[in-house]
């Protein structure tokens, strides 16, 4: 697996699986009727923000992330991240792949840290994966996700030092 920066070309890659995992409602704070448009304007933003890709040899996008200050001006040190992984790609170590070059990018980048602002209490796999990497909870929103099939959820906000 390659993980590059991601170009136009991918977008039409990304999106089939961007969409599924918007409209399932279980990760995402964004509309689950996000438009093409819209999805590709939060997905892939102009710098400082970069968005990068997990590449199988045959080419098959596995995976996508987006690396960009959780703030501006003052707040500007601290990194935010998302991460979505195609449905098909689940279970073969591509978002853990995509955290370890998002990590070491945002250090490159100067972040100081990073912040995740709204994961998902009940994507226990994301949990998981962000407390093996050295995340902590430092707050969590109750009831703050409207769940599909679990109702109301907590989010947290998961946060790590990148020194």
């Amino acid at each position: 697996m390659e993980i590059r920066t991601a170009t136009p070309a991918d977008w039409p890659l990304i999106w089939p699986f961007l969409r599924a995992i918007v409209a399932a409602g279980e990760t995402y704070t964004w509309p689950r009727d996000v438009t093409e448009q819209q999805a590709r304007r939060l997905w892939m933003p102009a710098p400082p923000a970069r968005t990068v890709v997990a590449v199988a040899p045959d080419g098959t996008v596995l995976g996508s992330a987006k690396l960009a200050p959780n703030q501006g001006g003052p707040g500007d040190h601290v990194a935010n991240a998302s991460f979505m992984v195609a449905p098909a790609a689940a279970g073969r170590g591509v978002g853990r792949a995509l955290a370890a070059y998002v990590l070491d990018a945002a250090r490159a980048d100067g972040y100081r840290a990073m912040q995740f602002n709204a994961v998902v209490a009940t994507n226990t796999r994301a949990v998981e994966l962000w407390r093996s990497l050295g995340f902590d909870v430092i707050g969590r929103v109750p009831e703050g996700f409207r769940h599909p099939t679990r109702g109301y959820v907590d989010l947290l906000v998961m946060y790590r030092r990148l020194d």
